[in-house]
């Protein structure tokens, strides 16, 4: 955007350099790392839950849309909140509320209470929101616009380190210490076996409870970086000059987040039922979580790859390049059988690893001290995640193969995005990067 809306560009770039700066995006990589990790929990949790609940694909997803409501309900009060308290406040309250949630799944397991874990989850997702709109912007913006993608790609690969790990975390503490875990697909477990199941969800929250709550400490002490003029939210009188829905970037960036994170979270919460399946991989849930971790594997190095992809080749073409070789493995997925259509699966993290992050940096692009407003709205659109229910629907209908042509179909949306929808336009001009 030309005019005063990038006037503090320069500085921030080269305040990037600074110790401080970098002391912080040190920092900050740890909290991607953090929720990257327990979203990904999830992804173990629900088959577990799926047994000792007796749930169908659709309650079973319905839980994974709790989470990615409290992205919708939560992000404008975020958005607000920081205004109030400042990012370093934010972040520290954010991983005290994702604590809280975490020691309410211990009387969830506890119990064992459906509508508790339910909740508990809500909340969790809740502090991580908090944490996504505070911290995202921030690692665009403290830096050169030019290369505010490959920043955020780089730093996101710590929150696929950390979705990486996941599953052996949660395969070794949750589904391989339970008996759904190690039963083969489609065993019908006892009352007392249901019980014991949903018990073993207890150890890995109390140890994510306790990490959330050092780490929130370690912030809390922290002095982080002011973000700078950019950054700020601008006078009444000034931001009616302006309007957020003039950037046709944005406006068509919330929904490519939005349908973007149907499909990730689509594949990634039933990949284990995926795979397991006879005709597929023939595997014990304990064992699929560990192709879960080569999913997720795929998307924290497709991520430090795009990152440095992201130096020399302009982010829009990148993503065109990914969303292209998505669409065509998610066919695979769909229309093959055995371990083609495992290994397809597996490979779609590698090319789903750039997009959010680019979109995101995309969406913001040009925005200047509108920034903060157009980052919470992006944020608001990961409760498109939501809308794993839908695919579970479809799985229960139709089938479960045949419910990936819906994350196919999204795959096509992010390519119109990356050819046209992200090319910057203000008031009806077309911006230059």
């Amino acid at each position: 955007m030309a005019g005063p809306l990038d006037a503090a560009a320069p500085a921030s770039a080269q305040t990037l350099a600074s110790t401080p700066h970098r002391a912080a995006l040190n920092l900050l990589a740890s909290l991607f790392f953090m929720w990257g990790f327990i979203t990904v929990i999830n992804n173990t949790l629900l088959p577990h839950l799926r047994s000792v609940f007796e749930l169908s694909y659709t309650q079973a997803t319905l839980i994974e849309s709790v989470w990615f409501i409290a992205y919708f309900v939560a992000s404008l009060p975020s958005a607000k909140l920081i205004e109030r308290i400042g990012y370093q406040r934010a972040l520290v309250l954010g991983l005290v509320v994702m604590a809280v949630g975490a020691l309410g799944m211990i009387p969830a397991a506890r119990l064992p209470s459906y509508a508790i874990t339910l909740v508990s989850l809500f909340v969790i997702a809740s502090g991580i929101t908090l944490l996504q709109v505070a911290a995202n912007p921030y690692v665009a913006v403290i830096g050169s616009p030019e290369t505010a993608s490959s920043r955020l790609n780089l730093v996101q690969a710590f929150n696929s380190l950390g979705t990486t790990l996941a599953p052996l975390f949660g395969g070794w503490l949750i589904l391989g210490r339970s008996t759904s875990g190690n039963a083969s697909a489609g065993a019908v477990l006892t009352p007392a076996e249901r019980l014991a199941d949903a018990h073993s969800v207890q150890l890995p929250y109390l140890i994510v409870a306790v990490v959330l709550v050092v780490l929130a400490v370690v912030i809390a002490r922290f002095r982080l970086p002011a973000l700078g003029h950019a950054t700020r939210r601008v006078a009444a009188g000034q931001r009616a000059q302006h309007s957020l829905w003039h950037h046709r970037n944005l406006v068509l960036g919330i929904p490519a987040i939005f349908i973007y994170l149907v499909a990730e979270i689509g594949v990634s919460n039933l990949f284990i039922n995926f795979v397991s399946q006879p005709q597929i991989g023939d595997l014990t849930h304990a064992e699929a979580s560990r192709y879960l971790f080569m999913l997720w594997g795929g998307m924290m190095v497709g991520r430090f790859a795009g990152s440095l992809l992201m130096r020399t080749i302009a982010p829009e073409k990148v993503l065109a390049v990914f969303s292209v070789c998505a669409f065509a493995v998610m066919l695979l997925a769909v229309f093959a059988s055995g371990h083609l259509a495992m290994w397809a699966l597996v490979s779609v993290g590698l090319f789903h690893s750039i997009m959010f992050p680019t979109i995101f940096t995309l969406g913001i692009r040009g925005l200047g001290p509108l920034t903060e407003e157009g980052a919470g709205l992006l944020v608001m659109a990961i409760a498109g995640g939501a809308l794993v229910v839908v695919q579970g629907w479809l799985a229960d209908r139709y089938g479960l193969q045949p419910s990936f042509l819906l994350t196919a179909a999204c795959e096509l949306y992010v390519l119109f995005y990356a050819l046209w929808g992200a090319r910057p336009v203000v008031r009806g001009v077309l911006q230059t990067r």
